[in-house]
């Protein structure tokens, strides 16, 4: 009768396997479908304590590995990774995916229902990072960025961090999948269905709360991307002329009321800090003026610096960028230090992939910093997801982001991650003006930094010690010989 069973069961099984693997390709990648995030584990999470062991994992090694191809064009076209790498990168989801199924599996087969439905967010929140600890990409990939729409949810990461969001999104198709194992009890059952429910509303309400909150300030901010030249020699002709569209460019802005003015990462390559037509035009304009250059010093260093010209400073501040990318930016020198303007709003300065790394947003949350100033390059098919990776930086530190991409997207957030204004610079030139909100915020994520990761780590060791404690008595099922 079992075998009659699981030989029904395992087509079942492919067409799971084929319904997680389109919901996560549409809900993943450059610019997912928020919404589809949540549903996509729950077939392959309701197929698990259904068939053997080994048919549940592979169908969620193939589910999230199979969706992730929606990368592939993106990281051999755009970035230019060699084979094996994007097939490491793309398999990764799918293997995260199917240790949780097998996980879970395990526990609910065992009569451990509360522990199987905390396992498959616990053990995905663990994976993911202890891949931020590790990886040159910070938390690039992670499943939170999907959700960076839903701004009801997203507020919870001024608690948790991005933690917490992963967190919901597999907790909430793991209470789906276990209320329709019938071997658990009611009782078990409608413990884990009100804990899932208890933890979104409380989500949903805080981030509702959140979202009403009035702003203390605001301040009017252009940005500016000139396409080409990239990255001329000041002094050369090229360089003059770039600088002479960019006064121009700049002069507009002013004109249209603005008194902060960003333009992208390394926009010239000099050996000097300072750009005077652009130092004469924050003093004549009464502007702050941040430009990103590629600075080649007398010591033979190179740095990709953020350079900020006051009215009427004699020099300009400077913040190097700490965070260098891969095979792109190995010339490049890191910077070790954090900048923010003297006076009032508190102005912080980052620079582009710097905002993939929590640490720079913890370090402004800690300054109580209110707006960060970002230049920035793209690739130009990420430009959309890679804005909003750092939007999720605001939310979590507490502070506006004005980010002024070469490549991507020119926009002005609030610490709500509510996109003010936006224009695309990804295939030509750009420039925006709006008024951006402040907020004097002070959130929990920015001053006890990753406490939900740990307490999930907490959480995960003792379900994975729940696993191998003896079965409790649960109805039989067809795959309770082998979980």
């Amino acid at each position: 009768m079992a075998s009659r069973l699981e030989r029904f069961l395992l087509p079942v099984g492919c067409v799971a396997a084929a319904l997680s693997a389109l919901a996560w390709w549409f809900g993943s990648g450059l610019e997912p479908l928020w919404w589809l995030t949540w549903v996509a584990p729950l077939p392959v999470l309701m197929l698990a304590p259904r068939v053997r062991a080994r048919w549940a994992i592979l169908a969620a090694l193939l589910a999230y590995a199979l969706g992730s191809f929606n990368l592939w064009d993106y990281f051999h076209t755009y970035i230019k990774l060699p084979p094996p790498v994007v097939a490491y990168i793309i398999g990764m989801p799918g293997v995260m995916l199917a240790v949780c199924v097998w996980l879970f599996r395990r526990l609910l087969l065992r009569g451990r229902v509360l522990a199987a439905a905390l396992a498959t967010p616990v053990l995905w929140v663990a994976l993911e990072y202890a891949n931020n600890l590790v990886s040159p990409h910070g938390t690039f990939g992670s499943i939170a960025y999907t959700q960076i729409e839903a701004l009801g949810v997203i507020q919870v990461a001024a608690v948790g961090g991005i933690w917490a969001i992963s967190f919901l999104l597999l907790l909430v198709p793991t209470v789906v999948a276990v209320q329709t194992w019938q071997p658990a009890t009611r009782q078990s059952r409608f413990g884990v269905a009100a804990l899932g429910a208890v933890l979104l509303a409380s989500t949903l309400v805080y981030g509702a709360l959140r979202l009403q909150t009035q702003a203390t300030d605001t301040i009017r901010v252009g940005l500016v991307s000139l396409e080409k030249p990239i990255r001329p020699m000041l002094d050369d002709a090229e360089g003059r002329d770039l600088v002479n569209r960019y006064v121009e460019a700049i002069g507009k802005l002013a004109d249209a009321g603005a008194r902060v003015v960003v333009i992208p990462e390394t926009s010239f390559t000099t050996t000097q800090a300072s750009i005077p037509a652009l130092a004469e035009l924050a003093t004549q304009r009464k502007l702050i003026l941040g430009a990103g250059i590629d600075l080649k010093d007398g010591a033979g260093h190179e740095h990709n610096m953020l350079t900020v010209f006051h009215p009427g400073s004699q020099s300009p501040a400077m913040y190097s960028k700490h965070h260098l990318i891969p095979g792109f930016e190995q010339q490049y020198a890191p910077g070790n230090s954090y900048t923010q303007l003297a006076g009032s709003p508190r102005i912080g300065l980052a620079v582009c992939k710097d905002l993939d790394f929590q640490d720079t947003g913890r370090a402004y949350a800690a300054l109580r910093t209110q707006l960060l100033l970002v230049p920035a390059w793209d690739f130009g098919a990420d430009g959309w997801l890679h804005g909003r990776m750092a939007i999720m930086r605001s939310v979590e530190g507490g502070f506006a982001m004005a980010r002024a991409a070469r490549r991507g997207r020119l926009t002005l957030s609030d610490d709500r991650g509510r996109v003010v204004a936006e224009a695309s610079s990804e295939q030509h030139d750009a420039s925006l003006v709006g008024n951006l909100p402040l907020y004097e915020s002070r959130t929990l994520y920015g001053r006890w930094g990753d406490w939900f990761a740990w307490l999930d780590l907490i959480i995960l060791a003792a379900c994975l010690a729940m696993s191998f404690l003896p079965a409790r008595d649960t109805a039989a099922s067809p795959a309770a010989s082998a979980a």
